[in-house]
């Protein structure tokens, strides 16, 4: 049997999506609501604070889709690396401290 080598494919790692969810609902969706209990009404508020739940929709999605694939790219035996930033070439996640929900 031939074997070679797979590299380890680079994501995001997990906290990044974390910490954006933390930063929009915390701060940004409660300032919204601020404004718009105060007296600021009409359909650019509304649409806002809509817009900004679509994003924490759509950063759980992504969160969700991209635990699913490195599931899927273990389960073949191609090993995943996460990243910090765009300037590294790799991080051992397990000496962080995994991230786990």
């Amino acid at each position: 049997m031939l074997m070679f080598r797979v590299d380890p494919l680079p994501v995001p790692s997990h906290i990044h999506y974390e910490l954006l969810l933390q930063l929009l609902e915390r701060q940004t969706m409660p300032v919204l609501q601020s404004l718009t209990e105060n007296g600021r009404q009409g359909a650019a508020w509304r649409q806002s604070r809509e817009c900004i739940h679509g994003a924490i929709i759509s950063l759980r999605k992504a969160l969700v889709l991209q635990k699913q694939c490195e599931e899927f790219f273990e389960s073949q035996g191609v090993p995943v690396s996460y990243r910090w930033s765009l300037n590294e070439t790799g991080v051992d996640e397990e000496t962080l401290g995994k991230i786990e929900d």
